[in-house]
């Protein structure tokens, strides 16, 4: 399903290469060992995950992914809360990225109160966009 989902991103940027398309199950279950990862299911089919783990006094959201045929349909927002919502004492803020040009998802995270606090270079020809959200 995550790969499923970064093929509209992988377009975007034309690089065939982001990390969620070319981890493994190795990595993948060494970042599930080390985050808490919410999965959205409808009739019985994963459909939406994301992931979160804390570091300093920050939560650090990612891998959010939505089966393509389900977008659009708030799953992607609800996950965002749910994930927040995992936070334990001790963290005072909520930090996620995404690229320059995911319009989309840049829109959403505004939506849900996150902004804009710094940019950096991630692939060739991706400019990462960090945002935050304080708690």
């Amino acid at each position: 399903m995550q790969r499923a989902a970064y093929v509209a991103e992988a377009q975007l940027y034309g690089e065939p290469f982001l990390p969620p398309l070319t981890e493994t199950l190795e990595e993948v279950a060494a970042a599930v060992a080390a985050a808490t990862v919410l999965k959205g299911v409808v009739g019985g089919r994963i459909v939406a995950a994301g992931r979160a783990r804390v570091e300093g006094g920050t939560l650090l959201l990612g891998r959010f992914a939505v089966a393509p045929d389900m977008q659009r349909q708030g799953l992607g927002a609800r996950l965002i809360s749910a994930l927040e919502a995992t936070a334990g004492p001790g963290v005072g803020r909520f930090e996620l990225f995404t690229g320059m040009k995911s319009e989309h998802q840049l829109r959403l995270y505004k939506r849900c109160g996150y902004s804009e606090f710094r940019r950096a270079p991630g692939l060739p020809g991706v400019e990462l966009v960090y945002l935050e959200k304080g708690v």
